[in-house]
């Protein structure tokens, strides 16, 4: 197999289990809770680590902003022999009991974006798989963590999300909003891989709340601090799978 033109990997490179933040900066924040950590390979957004926890061979590999470059990272690695992907993010809520903080895992998405068209009707269901979906649920539990569970959307436009998309999602009963778990789900489908989804909310539309919009930094503290839990739960639930 040639080498993947954006990830730089080929099969052997990488494990059958990935963790894929879309942050590259991520990359290295949940190594830390790893062992054994080798570099890959990085090229623009995609950065690539293997590593262990609790005995758990798995790849970490970032899928910068947005399902274009999310759906680049699937198709390769699934080139490569990724079998499972379990996107660990941050996530804008649209419900205003859901706190900047709280967890999310995803039980869908709705696909408010462009990149999935290209492959399917857009009445095809995002879907994560049911086992990856549990895991972190169950994963969440046993590290005696609230998470909401339910619908998310995702959008490719996030300074277009005008006051009647949020109030039409607010009213849907969606969760919340972030720009990468629609192509996730429906390219693994499609691919027949497993994948899922948790994410750190870091602002509250319905609130009028956003990331950076307290000072210099992209994220909440709160957000930051909980980033670090997200990950533990995404590792835990890594492990039993």
């Amino acid at each position: 197999m040639a080498k993947q033109p954006h990830l730089l990997i080929e099969s052997g490179d990488v494990h059958d289990l990935a963790i894929i933040p879309g942050d590259p900066g991520r990359v290295d924040r949940i190594a830390d809770q790893c062992t054994n950590v080798e570099f890959v390979a990085e090229n623009r957004e995609y950065k690539l680590v293997n590593a262990s926890y609790e005995g758990r061979k798995l790849t970490i590999c970032s899928t910068g902003i947005g399902c274009p470059s999310a759906a680049i990272a699937i198709e390769e690695l699934h080139a490569a022999g990724v079998e499972t992907v379990i996107r660990c993010g941050t996530t804008g809520a649209l419900q205003s009991d859901i706190e900047i903080g709280d967890m999310i895992v995803a039980t869908g998405a709705a696909k408010e974006e462009g990149t999935t068209k290209r492959y399917e009707s857009a009445t095809y269901p995002a879907v994560p798989d049911y086992k990856v979906l549990s895991g972190l649920v169950d994963a969440a539990e046993a590290n005696d963590e609230d998470v909401h569970v339910g619908p998310i959307v995702s959008d490719d436009a996030f300074y277009a999300e005008s006051e009647d998309y949020v109030d039409d999602w607010e009213a849907a009963n969606l969760l919340a909003i972030e720009m990468e778990a629609a192509a996730v789900f429906s390219l693994a489908r499609r691919k027949g891989m497993r994948a899922g989804a948790i994410c750190t909310v870091d602002g509250n539309l319905v609130e009028g709340t956003q990331k950076g919009a307290d000072g210099d930094e992209e994220l909440p503290e709160k957000a930051k601090n909980n980033v670090e839990r997200a990950i533990a739960i995404t590792l835990a639930a890594a492990a039993e799978l």
